[in-house]
């Protein structure tokens, strides 16, 4: 990918520099002939000022071949005077005799000075004449490979410079390149990686444009999720083999013995126990959302309300702030930890849910923990009062899957006290 990058990257600098030179070495090319033919122009005019009082006169040409010779050895051009009829009065040397028979040097005999490219040849014909009468004309010319030789001269100085640009271009597009297929090749081996069955493989997610960051954050969201997936189900399975054994077997013994109210416990128990090991394995399954606190944890109290008045036990909720949390997640953790309380609460006590997202309580006035109690409370299976031992467990996971904590501790006189601490909504 890298070279086809950098081919891109040159092949788009050598369309521009051809589009930019070329034009430029023509138009300079053009330039340079018509300056130089004007300068000739110039010179022939001149020639032509020495020349008129000879010409008219018909008098010695000596002074005129002097002329004629000394501007040859002075400048890369020659200098051609010639009468009315066209026949030259100065030495012509032998690549300008072609250039005598042309069209342009009649025209300047008739009074009109031009100039002109031929025969390898760029040259100017001036008249030469006073009071309207033409008595001669001059020509200057030059072979083009002396105007050729600057052309060519500035063709190479673009040349280089192209090159340069090239060489540069080069440089810059090898660093892009490599800056943007390192960080692919990371997202490519980080692929492979978990291909293989390595879903702790990441990519790296500082490296790279935004794009390629951006994929990176991307693919390392999707493997950790498949990772946690993988890992809940694995343990799925390795809890339900090893918890679903003891009430499986109860349940036949009773069942052999005919007791069927005992064995109808059993069922009971073996259904929370699979119900509890679903929602851990479940745990991550939605995205978290802004979600008004006060209003989730009114929602639950209501639906608690004749569970806390069946068992004498107030609740009191004041409760504030929004937070990031998926709603189906929280409410079931605070079902977890509203039942908890409930089942530990003694009648004519309060259940009280206060604080914020950065601190949500809640509180019983129950027995509490031992300091050994609140060390195994997030341990599997563990209950106190012998229940799944899952509840807690189940909190914990449903609140790390929306980036929250739990913590347990005594309550400020007696009872337990949940402390939620959770994500709070941007510009909440």
């Amino acid at each position: 990918m890298s070279r086809r990058l950098l081919v891109s990257y040159l092949s788009l600098a050598a369309v521009v520099l051809l589009v930019l030179e070329v034009p430029l070495g023509v138009a300079y090319a053009h330039r340079e002939r018509a300056t130089y033919a004007r300068a000739l122009e110039r010179d022939a005019v001149y020639a032509g000022s020495l020349a008129e009082d000879t010409l008219q006169s018909g008098g010695d040409t000596r002074a005129l071949r002097q002329v004629a010779s000394r501007y040859g050895d002075e400048e890369d051009a020659r200098l051609v005077i010639v009468d009315r009829d066209g026949r030259p009065v100065t030495p012509v040397a032998p690549w300008m005799r072609a250039l005598l028979r042309r069209p342009e040097v009649a025209r300047a005999l008739a009074g009109t000075p031009t100039t002109g490219t031929g025969a390898g040849v760029v040259f100017a014909a001036v008249p030469v004449a006073s009071s309207g009468v033409v008595h001669g004309a001059t020509i200057v010319g030059a072979e083009v490979e002396e105007v050729d030789g600057r052309v060519h001269a500035y063709v190479l100085r673009l040349g280089a410079i192209a090159a340069v640009v090239l060489a540069l271009v080069a440089l810059v597009g090898w660093l892009l390149a490599r800056s943007v297929v390192r960080p692919l090749q990371a997202v490519e081996q980080a692929v492979a990686d978990a291909g293989s069955g390595d879903l702790a493989a990441r990519a790296p997610e500082t490296a790279g444009p935004a794009e390629v960051r951006a994929l990176a954050r991307t693919f390392n969201d999707m493997a950790a999720r498949l990772e946690l997936l993988l890992r809940s189900q694995e343990e799925f399975v390795a809890d339900a083999s090893h918890q679903l054994r003891t009430p499986l077997t109860g349940l036949r013994l009773r069942l052999e013995n005919g007791d069927v109210d005992g064995a109808l416990h059993e069922t009971e128990r073996l259904a929370r126990l699979v119900d509890g090991l679903l929602a851990l394995a479940r745990a991550e399954a939605a995205p978290a959302e802004t979600r008004d606190l006060g209003a989730l944890v009114r929602e639950r109290l209501d639906a608690w309300e004749p569970a806390a008045h069946a068992r004498q036990v107030r609740l009191s909720a004041d409760v504030r702030g929004a937070a990031l949390v998926n709603g189906d997640r929280f409410a079931q953790v605070l079902d977890n930890l509203i039942a908890n309380a409930l089942e530990a609460a003694p009648a004519g006590s309060t259940v009280t849910l206060v604080g914020d997202p950065e601190a949500l309580h809640v509180r019983d006035e129950g027995d509490g923990m031992t300091e050994e109690e609140l060390a195994r409370a997030f341990d599997r299976f563990w209950s106190k009062a012998h229940g799944s031992g899952l509840g807690l467990p189940i909190a914990r996971r449903l609140l790390a899957a929306d980036g929250g904590e739990i913590e347990l501790s005594c309550g400020p006189e007696h009872g337990l006290d949940v402390v939620l601490r959770l994500r709070r909504a941007t510009g909440a």
